[in-house]
């Protein structure tokens, strides 16, 4: 029995049909991937599944007593309100019983006076007729679960924090739907891997639509992409969708060639000669005119984005070298001294959580900051191009032709004049777009149009803050391409991990308390790195042990008159040392783990839980391998005296 189904749906926007009797079922515990390009219509689909827009025409069917959560690209709640009222909301009529007893039990903690007691106790009775406390309790687990303070301000919290409470004002209603367009956007890379580990322990159904390859590799068990006003559905990994969807392409332009030629046949035939049309057949005609009907009412696939940037002349061999730079900010060391020299072609991504000082490191880079400490030394003839994620470069009232072209029809692009309409067609936007406001273009026709922009002018010095966010995968893929190509210097600041591997030839990582390490490859490379470096700390710890504990069992006094030693006593002295190690490379385990930060990045409630787990072990190992130590010393002697 499916949970969901949509049937035959159809939705337009002006002449474009964005769904074209499309239909899907959704069963119980799927997690489905919706993509398509960008301004196809995904969106507007979850809306309509989420019971949010109707369709033109068509149906969609929910399970009786289908609980459904939906979380929308941005915010859909104000964000001057405190967390915990925010995410109480999602539990619909009981949310405000619930706000009220939590603003007067902090009127209490403040001034408890007779007032305030009499409305805190009023509530409680409320609540408790209500059931209302196990829909609090649930509510503050959501919250200790995804590391939220309740008392905080929703518009005083990082773009990942906001994305958190959206997530948390949805999970407290326990859906059996949970609906997420564009999760991981605002989310650094640490917060992208909680979402996955989320998504994946998720008891019940989602339909998510994202253009994170990695994301959708981690959490989809079925793709179903929106082309061209269809629905088709492809189970299993997203790899498995791109050869499946490789040979479909395939076939249908092999498909779609045959019947042109078919239809050119038939054309030739009707104009033939006076005679011919004297003897024609009428039901020949009518098939010419079927067809006809026929290719005019086939939608070719969408052509793709082209994309070309000129450098413009050289810059110097010598980028900028840092030399001990040290940035601070109050009692923060965002940068702490940190060297390094970036040489013309260098293509440098930059890895971090958000807050890390990614933004203040890129900024001493160019020179648009001073370092506290240290020197910075510059190259000559940069001529620099940023692409900013907050789009804050776009006037919303300008029209699209004005963006890329101020006072003028034609751009010059590597010594060639285009008019700036046939430019901006490169980039998917049609000639009667091309004067629309910039505020009627949605997020990735935003960012195709200030990629169109940047790639405009020329620039030997490519700055590229969040860039993917809101692309399609097909242009994720052709800008992939171009950057590949492109033979100045780029710093990419990115959370999309495929996109940095593919990318970027080296990476400057955070590394906690301001310091910033350089690693040669990509994100894959660095995580190779970094698990290395955690096991050669693990095996030291392993080797001090030992280094410590050996000399104790050679200076060990053996007794005055030692036993004889038994076949078992032999046995177990020859298998002590693997005993253990065993129990010291446990240890050192547990200790690394302490120290790693993705312990106390999950749930609090979860990370006290495991803290206390681990602290209760390791005491038993302690205790464990001194009395292993004991007894080997004892053994030891005993053979010794033999």
């Amino acid at each position: 029995m499916p949970l969901l189904s949509v049937e035959n749906a159809c939705l337009a926007f002006g002449h474009v049909d964005l769904l074209d009797k499309a239909s899907f079922q959704l069963d119980a515990g799927e997690r489905v991937a919706l993509i398509g390009r960008n301004g196809s219509g995904k969106s507007s689909l979850l809306r309509a599944i989420a019971g949010q827009a109707t369709l033109d025409d068509g149906l969609v069917w929910r399970e009786v007593g289908l609980v459904t959560a939906y979380v929308p690209q941005e915010p859909d709640f104000d964000l001057e309100r405190d967390v915990f009222a925010t995410v109480a909301d999602g539990l619909g009529n009981a949310a405000q019983l619930l706000v009220d007893y939590h603003a007067a039990m902090m009127l209490v903690v403040e001034d408890a006076s007779p007032t305030a007691l009499a409305r805190l106790d009023a509530l409680q009775h409320e609540l408790e007729a209500a059931d209302g406390w196990r829909l609090s309790q649930r509510v503050e687990h959501m919250l200790a679960r995804l590391g939220l303070d309740a008392a905080a301000k929703v518009s005083s919290l990082s773009g990942g924090g906001i994305k958190r409470v959206a997530l948390a004002r949805a999970l407290v209603a326990e859906p059996d739907l949970l609906l997420l367009d564009e999760p991981t956007n605002h989310l650094d890379i640490d917060g992208i891997v909680w979402l996955e580990s989320l998504i994946r322990d998720f008891r019940g159904a989602v339909i998510v639509i994202t253009h994170d390859r990695v994301f959708l590799d981690s959490v989809a068990t079925r793709i179903i992409e929106l082309d061209r006003g269809r629905l088709a559905s492809y189970p299993g990994r997203f790899s498995d969708y791109l050869r499946r969807k490789a040979e479909e392409l395939e076939a249908e332009s092999k498909a779609a060639a045959r019947f042109d030629k078919f239809l050119a046949l038939e054309e030739v035939w009707i104009r033939k000669g006076v005679e011919a049309r004297r003897t024609r057949k009428e039901g020949r005609v009518r098939r010419l005119e079927a067809l006809r009907n026929e290719r005019a009412a086939r939608r070719d696939r969408l052509g793709n984005v082209s994309l070309a940037v000129d450098r413009g002349e050289k810059s110097g061999q010598m980028v900028a070298e840092l030399i001990h730079v040290s940035k601070h900010y109050g009692d923060r060391t965002v940068v702490r001294d940190f060297s390094a020299r970036i040489m013309r072609g260098d293509r440098i991504g930059f890895i971090g959580p958000n807050g890390a000082g990614k933004t203040t490191l890129l900024k001493l880079i160019l020179g648009e900051i001073e370092p506290d400490e240290g020197t910075v030394r510059r190259g000559t003839r940069q001529s620099v191009a940023y692409f900013d994620q907050m789009r804050e470069q776009l006037d919303p009232e300008l029209p699209l032709t004005e963006v890329i072209s101020p006072g003028s029809e034609f751009i010059e692009i590597g010594g060639e004049r285009k008019h700036v309409i046939g430019y901006l067609g490169d980039f998917l936007f049609a000639p009667q777009r091309a004067r629309s406001p910039v505020k009627s273009l949605s997020g990735g026709e935003r960012n195709r149009l200030l990629l169109a922009r940047l790639f405009a002018r020329p620039a030997n010095l490519m700055v590229l803050d969040e860039p993917t966010n809101d692309l399609d995968i097909e242009t994720l893929d052709l800008l992939e391409d171009l950057l590949t190509r492109y033979d100045g210097t780029l710093f990419l600041v990115s959370h999309d991990r495929a996109f940095l591997d593919n990318v970027v030839t080296q990476v400057i990582a955070a590394e906690g308390d301001g310091r910033w390490g350089e690693y040669a490859g990509g994100y894959a490379d660095w995580q190779r790195v970094q698990a290395a470096r955690a096991e050669q700390d693990s095996v030291r710890a392993v080797d001090k042990r030992s280094s410590v504990s050996k000399p104790r069992a050679a200076e060990a006094k053996p007794p005055s008159r030692a036993a004889r030693m038994s076949f078992n006593d032999k046995r177990e002295l020859e298998a002590l040392p693997d005993r253990i190690a065993a129990l010291e490379a446990e240890q050192a385990a547990l200790h690394a783990r302490m120290a790693d930060p993705a312990l106390y990045e999950q749930a609090a409630q979860q990370a006290a839980q495991e803290t206390v787990h681990i602290n209760t072990r390791l005491g038993e190992l302690e205790a464990e391998i001194d009395a292993a130590m004991q007894r080997w010393e004892e053994l030891e002697a005993r053979a010794a005296s033999a």
